[in-house]
């Protein structure tokens, strides 16, 4: 996908577009104004790529290996690693291959790079879907377990968790492929910034509700226990700062490369958006980021999974 445009990345750099240099720079825009533009070393992307690929090995490794971890939550949480896995594979492929075609090191034609350029992008825009999908699906798989756990496990069995996964991934495949065959077209760009902003949403709305819920049982506990000043107000806090971490890093990572969609659409000539353009390299790696940390926020914290996870490395050496 293009950091300018509809322009191409691998195109771009049979075109003889030079790779970022590894500093922040004012870049002049064409009609005057002076832009930040952060440029992001090619050795950065690439290792923070590797970083993510090595950690969601591990997570689904982890799930693959223990059959107590083989429960409709832990299978959401390992096609996130999966989707968080194809994300920095396509993102690391991409970049590598471009570095190779602007060094003169991989010799191809034209059309066989932008078929390459194709596929790659259409891997991109599906693991970037269906990570979104799988971040709303692990949402929703925690409210019903607090909302109606009594019935659960008869909500939420094996056989539909598969067909909700089936789901999604059919659903990302099918529409990154027409993202990439009309990237051009305003209606496609608006789809995807319309999913991101109703995934936000979703997340918001539940991950607040499930807050108020804990915070209400917390209450209940302190008055048993005659200590209804403490125990509500420790929780409270405790739990907004991790509702703040969780929806501030989902947004702080998807948030600017969805605002650099939605700026492809209001304003494509404009030289204060051309300044936005400018930094989709930084873009795509603040979702890289993202792709490392979420195996903090939703795997790590299992003790069992670390566990499993202690003994697949352990067993790796």
């Amino acid at each position: 996908m293009s950091g300018q445009g509809p322009q191409r990345r691998l195109l771009g750099s049979l075109n003889g577009i030079s790779p970022a240099t590894p500093h922040f720079e004012l870049a002049a825009n064409q009609t005057g104004p002076r832009c930040l533009e952060v440029s992001i070393p090619d050795g950065l992307f690439l290792s923070l790529g590797l970083v993510s690929v090595v950690e969601n090995v591990l997570v689904v490794a982890a799930i693959a290996k223990n059959r107590n971890l083989h429960s409709p939550m832990y299978y959401f949480i390992g096609c996130l690693a999966v989707s968080d896995l194809l994300v920095s594979v396509s993102n690391v492929l991409e970049t590598a291959v471009m570095l190779l075609v602007g060094a003169g090191a991989l010799a191809a034609q034209a059309a066989v790079v932008q078929q390459l350029d194709d596929i790659i992008d259409v891997l991109i825009c599906g693991s970037m879907v269906s990570s979104l999908c799988f971040l709303g699906a692990i949402a929703v798989d925690r409210y019903l377990s607090i909302f109606y756990a009594l019935r659960y496990h008869s909500i939420i069995t094996l056989p539909r968790a598969w067909r909700a996964i089936s789901a999604i991934w059919v659903a990302s495949v099918l529409s990154s492929t027409l993202f990439i065959a009309y990237y051009n077209h305003t209606a496609v760009l608006l789809c995807l910034v319309s999913f991101f902003v109703a995934m936000l949403v979703l997340m918001a709305v539940l991950y607040v509700h499930m807050l108020a819920r804990a915070c209400q049982h917390a209450r209940g506990i302190a008055r048993l226990h005659k200590r209804q000043h403490f125990i509500p107000q420790g929780f409270g806090l405790k739990g907004a700062a991790t509702l703040t971490i969780l929806l501030g890093i989902f947004f702080l990572c998807w948030g600017p490369f969805f605002l650099h969609l939605s700026l492809m659409v209001l304003c494509p000539q404009h030289p204060i958006c051309g300044c936005v353009f400018q930094n989709f390299n930084l873009f795509l790696t603040l979702i890289i980021c993202n792709s490392i940390i979420d195996p903090f926020i939703y795997a790590f914290r299992s003790q069992e999974l670390r566990k499993t996870l202690q003994e697949v490395v352990l067993c790796s050496w």
